[in-house]
């Protein structure tokens, strides 16, 4: 057992956000979870000569930082299915080919990135940073630029202390900053998860109940005219209700009789998806706009994601 303020708890204080750090940083979970590991072993190691000429936290992020440049050294691109080319035909025979775990940006339950206890505007701008669209978009940067933005935008650090972190002058800090807005510029990525909303609560209400019983009139009145449907490591993606329709009449139609149970997925919500049988199927994220459902994100490496997700292997009901 841990003693209370021992350097091992004191250090595990910074986890959460720092986790949430390194998966904007790299876009994947598993990833950011392997750098943030690697930061506290390094961290641990380095505690006796750490010389406090700096506040803790900052020597953290540098460490953290330094893993994920160095993660991110000649390392491919994350992206999402949309990234990759046209919207394709909900009449396709077949979704092509799975593409590596690397290709993929990822998902990363809220509770590894929100500490326990967290004021509620905490958990909100938490939430708002670590959605599927904007931590994507933060992959189209250069990853000095990348953690430039993140340190100034997101967790609000100074200019000259992320010159000072980064070994940069404060007018190279503010030129990236300026380079990275502009790339950045409308990448929004759907409605934060926010349970005490009625509104919310009901829509996704009415998804689950129009999904379980696979009303699929129901759930098209639910989407959003330039909805998106993708099944990441598939490439396929599709666009509108009328594709998405027709997919999920035809190729997708084995999803029929599925029970879902609610999660929350990089600031979203989002359902573990068990097919008839209780098989687990996909991670299923939302992205919300107003009181329609911009887009539908089907990951379906369950049997690495479910686990992340605390969900059960397989669903048997009560």
């Amino acid at each position: 057992m841990l003693r209370e303020n021992s350097p091992v708890t004191v250090l595990e204080e910074y986890r959460p956000e720092l986790t949430g750090y390194c998966y904007r940083m790299l876009g994947s979970a598993f990833e950011a979870e392997d750098a943030v590991q690697d930061t506290m072993v390094r961290a641990w190691r380095g505690l006796e000569s750490f010389e406090r000429r700096s506040a803790l936290r900052t020597w953290l992020y540098r460490i953290a930082t330094n893993v994920c440049l160095t993660m991110l050294d000649g390392a491919q691109r994350r992206a999402r299915p949309m990234d990759f080319g046209p919207a394709g035909a909900g009449t396709a025979a077949h979704p092509g080919e799975p593409r590596p775990d690397e290709v993929w940006v990822g998902p990363i339950p809220d509770s590894r990135v929100v500490r326990d206890g967290a004021d509620p505007a905490e958990v909100v701008a938490a939430r708002e940073s670590v959605r599927l669209a904007f931590v994507a978009a933060l992959q189209l940067l250069p990853p000095r630029q990348r953690a430039v933005l993140i340190l100034r935008e997101v967790l609000a650090w100074s200019a000259a202390e992320v010159a000072a972190l980064l070994d940069m002058s404060v007018a190279s800090v503010n030129s990236a900053l300026q380079r990275s807005r502009a790339t950045l510029a409308g990448a929004r990525g759907g409605d934060v998860l926010q349970p005490a909303d009625p509104a919310q609560h009901e829509l996704l209400g009415r998804y689950v109940t129009a999904f379980e019983a696979y009303d699929l009139k129901a759930l098209v009145a639910l989407l959003h005219e330039e909805a998106t449907l993708s099944m990441p490591p598939l490439p396929l993606w599709l666009r509108g209700p009328g594709d998405i329709l027709a997919w999920m009449s035809g190729t997708g139609s084995g999803c029929q009789g599925s029970h879902l149970i609610p999660v929350s997925a990089s600031g979203l919500p989002a359902f573990g998806q068990y097919r008839a049988g209780g098989v687990p199927w996909a991670l299923i994220v939302l992205e919300l706009d107003g009181d329609r459902i911009a887009g539908v994100t089907n990951f379906l490496d369950t049997g690495r994601l479910f686990p992340l997700f605390g969900l059960p292997p397989v669903w048997r009901p009560e």
